[in-house]
């Protein structure tokens, strides 16, 4: 793979290619999305037909929009979803209407303590319509008649997603899922969308030990079909990531799965704490994004979340201030690293059995300490093999040798990997 920062500014790149588009949770904006990204990677794409029962919920019908605004008497285009569709209450219902300024009022959004900036708004399953617009734009309009038009249509139709898989030496699944249902939103959730991409491309130049499957889906009513479509599939996922908010300039923040000692859990914890990055890890609630889905308890699965700054936690969130300035490409590449930092452990981490538990077994003659011969970190790698050898008892991981002995993991699991070869240890 590239360096990182020319993969930073690839990914920057895709976000801004898929800004434009109108997404919401169906529609022609989600296909338009996954087609962009499927010239990345491969892409399995999935329709599900409106009225299809998932779980406790019915697939909805498919919106779609080609035009919308709010004209003046002059013809005048006040309000545009030309200029940026979030000037659109998500899943309006068509309308062409005039109307005085006071009666139009009811269906307006905007944001009182950020005056310049229009609000993300969506009435998914309530049937309404209305527009987002600045405050300093709706103060600037005088009283009078205006033209309403909003051209869309809601029908029967599908709830599209795609998945992508990256086959591993076994069965066992490792889940990243992200949302594609957002429009001209940035950070929430562009970026996420991005680094899922690239870090499925990463995964295919390797022969990673899981099998890694990507889920692109609208948020929430996405999850919810994936799980129901797969419940036969849900046994084999082992752990999974939800990616989010991937590209602001926050600290990184991980929130842990419902369990919160799957892990997922834990490996995160400690790729965070080894890389010495500023970062936060935030407990399990049932609110946020997908993570909630997958660890609903049906289900539990070990999902955890990384996000920079969590949802609701910077001003911008949901508004037209989440734009391509406030993802950077050097955010968007650390949030990246810490996900391949987080698989290469995880990928690694086994339990083993020491062969030869009765006394120390004598390295040297087996060649191992000749193979530290020189290196500079010599002194450690020896005491990381007499950790694994100590602790390869079953019961303890590779993981809980690097945090118990205070060593590297790439430092323990090469120990493990030159015992194994010298027949000391057996998985």
């Amino acid at each position: 793979m590239a360096p990182m920062t020319a993969v930073g500014e690839e990914m920057h790149a895709l976000v801004e290619r898929l800004y434009p588009l109108c997404r919401s949770i169906t529609g022609d904006g989600v296909r338009a999305t996954l087609e962009i990204v499927g010239e990345y990677v491969p892409l399995r794409v999935h329709e599900v037909p409106t009225g299809t029962q998932v779980l406790d919920w019915t697939v909805p019908q498919e919106w779609n929009i080609r035009d919308a605004y709010i004209a003046d008497t002059a013809g005048n285009r006040v309000v545009d979803f030309a200029a940026s569709n979030l000037h659109v209450l998500g899943y309006s219902v068509p309308v062409s209407a005039r109307m005085p300024l006071a009666e139009l009022r009811g269906h307006l959004h905007t944001l009182s303590d950020h005056p310049s900036w229009v609000p993300y708004r969506t009435s998914y399953y309530k049937r309404d319509w209305g527009f987002c617009l600045a405050q300093d734009t709706l103060d600037a309009l005088p009283d009078g008649e205006y033209e309403v038009r909003i051209d869309s249509t809601l029908t029967d139709g599908h709830l599209t997603y795609a998945e992508h898989v990256v086959p591993g030496q076994v069965a066992d699944e490792v889940i990243v899922s992200c949302h594609v249902c957002h429009p001209s939103l940035a950070n929430d959730n562009l970026a996420g969308v991005a680094v899922a991409a690239f870090l499925a491309r990463a995964l295919a130049e390797q022969t990673p030990y899981y099998t890694y499957r990507f889920i692109f889906a609208p948020g929430t009513i996405g999850a919810i079909t994936w799980l129901a479509r797969n419940a036969e599939r849900v046994e084999r996922v082992k752990h999974g990531l939800v990616l989010a908010c991937a590209g602001d300039p926050g600290r990184l923040t991980y929130k842990q799965s419902r369990r919160g000692d799957a892990e997922i859990d834990r490996v995160l914890r400690h790729v965070l704490s080894a890389s010495e990055r500023p970062h936060h890890v935030a407990e399990f609630i049932p609110y946020g994004y997908d993570e909630r889905q997958f660890c609903s308890p049906g289900f539990d699965l070990g999902v955890g979340s990384l996000s920079r700054t969590p949802y609701a936690g910077y001003p911008e969130y949901h508004t037209s201030a989440d734009n391509l300035d406030f993802v950077s490409p050097a955010a968007m590449a650390d949030t990246l690293a810490v996900c391949r930092e987080a698989f290469a452990v995880l990928d690694r981490n086994r339990r083993y059995v020491n062969l030869s538990p009765y006394g120390e077994p004598q390295l040297g003659r087996r060649g191992l300490y000749d193979s530290l011969g020189g290196r500079s970190d010599a002194k450690q790698a020896e005491m990381a093999m007499l950790w694994v050898l100590s602790l390869s008892d079953g019961e303890h991981s590779l993981l809980d040798v690097a945090e118990r002995s205070g060593l590297p993991f790439d430092t323990v699991a090469t120990a493990a990997g030159a015992l194994h070869g010298a027949g000391l240890i057996k998985a």
